[in-house]
């Protein structure tokens, strides 16, 4: 018996294993991008709560690059928010200058309700 086969009905090579002939099935090859904290965390949810768009997107080979661009588009928003809050409670480098612990307090507290607020919209949904 042949190691390898090739079926012309579906256009499928076959490998024998045992007794039995198994498909020569692969994932596409996917460029390798690094992805951060807050892909890492969605690749967590999705990985146990999406068990159905995580198949799709690593059957499709898509998987890095939708973790890299959810990493990308949750850093952006993050910097959008801490930036806008920052400036509408009037934390300014002055602040930083005369009191560097309530400054450290402030952006500390802004920092996590804009983690929040990552969380909430881009991260688990």
């Amino acid at each position: 018996m042949d190691k390898y086969i090739f079926d012309e009905s579906n256009g499928l090579w076959y490998e024998l294993i045992g007794d039995y002939y198994f498909p020569c099935l692969t994932v596409p090859a996917e460029e390798e991008q690094p992805v951060g904290i807050w892909g890492q965390r969605h690749l967590r949810y999705i990985k146990e709560y999406r068990k159905a768009r995580y198949a799709s997107l690593l059957l499709d080979g898509r998987l890095n690059s939708y973790l890299a661009d959810i990493d990308q588009q949750a850093q952006e928003r993050l910097d959008t928010i801490i930036e806008q809050m920052a400036l509408s409670q009037g934390i300014t480098e002055a602040l930083k200058a005369a009191d560097q612990m309530a400054w450290v307090k402030r952006m500390n507290n802004i920092r996590s309700g804009a983690a929040e607020v990552v969380n909430i919209e881009i991260i688990y949904t």
